[in-house]
């Protein structure tokens, strides 16, 4: 996809310092820029490869002048950086904007297929599926009977939603996401071997959902796994069966929840947490990386720590953690004294 900078210009209001019918066809950073490729400049600390870069194009504040001889087309905008993050959601609307069905594919003649959607080579739709409008659904996808996905959602290749489902509008949904499985349900026997507990329920997810690549959320035992509306959740997170997570809360990548558990609204929740089952968290928590989260949790908490406390607590204990050697030292000599004097 070519776009010349008077197009650039268009969709960005700005003013052209240059050339404007100069082409380009791909992003770069302002230092490894190349011919025929776009960039930008917003921090200060970058300045001076305006200077040498070979982008074909740059985007650059109003303010900025020139102080020596510059060789790429400067796009003068209002502000570079919110500039060139609104071109790249354009350049990522276009690149994605796949229309039709492809083959060899397989949509069930009793699924109900809205319009304007993509289907990939190799996806497969099952019995009674219903797909809402403007979807894109990338190879190698799988959607199982009586799923749901709402209106403009995307389905990245590999990704698999299984039986009974419920995806909402404008979702993401990345590369081998996997949505359904079965939870871990087992219950041992007399001799200790293990019997499945049936997995009934199923996977509800709301509007504006982002779910990284890898991360697989168990169907409920019974009822639903519900995932709230604007939930953003990294990649290679396990959600477990019958989680609830509340509405715009995010979670970074390998954070693991046990079953059962219920997530608050607008949380933050670091890389690497544990979360125990069966326990509920609040409002509005903020958890760092690595933490293990074994108790009921209070709004607006943040916490730290495995096991985890607040994160205050956490500090001032951390002060002597790490000088625990110097104060064991201290307790030995202290103990030798009295017992030199008894």
């Amino acid at each position: 996809m070519n776009f010349t900078a008077q197009q650039i210009a268009g969709i960005l209001e700005g003013d052209i310092v240059g050339n404007p019918e100069v082409e380009v066809s791909r992003l770069s950073k302002i230092e490894e820029g190349t011919e025929g490729s776009l960039t930008f400049l917003a921090n200060p600390k970058y300045k001076s490869y305006i200077y040498s870069t070979k982008a074909s194009i740059t985007i650059v504040n109003k303010t900025f002048e020139p102080e020596n001889e510059i060789f790429t087309t400067l796009i003068k905008v209002e502000d570079a950086y919110k500039s060139f993050s609104k071109l790249l959601e354009y350049y990522n609307q276009v690149k994605l904007n796949k229309r039709g069905i492809e083959q060899p594919s397989f949509i069930s003649e009793s699924a109900i297929v809205g319009d304007d959607i993509y289907v990939g080579a190799f996806s497969y739709i099952g019995e009674n599926a219903v797909i809402g409008q403007n979807v894109k659904i990338f190879p190698n996808s799988y959607i199982g009977d009586n799923v749901t996905i709402g209106d403009h959602t995307i389905i990245f290749s590999g990704a698999k939603i299984y039986s009974e489902c419920l995806i909402g509008n404008h979702c993401v949904i990345n590369s081998g996401v996997i949505i359904g499985a079965d939870g871990f349900g087992f219950v041992p026997d007399d001799n200790g071997e293990y019997s499945k507990v049936p997995q009934t329920g199923n996977v509800v997810i709301e509007d504006h959902v982002d779910i990284g690549a890898g991360t697989t959320i168990d169907r409920a035992t019974l009822g639903s796994t519900v995932i709230r509306r604007g939930v953003k959740l990294d990649n290679q997170i396990q959600i477990a069966h019958n989680v609830e997570i509340g509405k715009n809360t995010v979670i970074a990548a390998q954070t693991g929840i046990a079953g059962s558990t219920k997530i608050g609204e607008n949380c933050q929740i670091g890389g690497q947490v544990g979360i125990a089952g069966h326990i509920t968290i609040g409002n509005n928590v903020k958890v760092q990386a690595q933490s293990g989260i074994g108790r009921h949790v209070k709004d607006n908490e943040v916490l730290q720590g495995s096991p985890s406390f607040t994160y205050g607590e956490w500090s001032k204990s951390y002060v002597y953690f790490k000088n625990l050697p110097k104060i064991v030292k201290t307790i030995n000599d202290l103990e030798k004294k009295v017992n030199g004097n008894n």
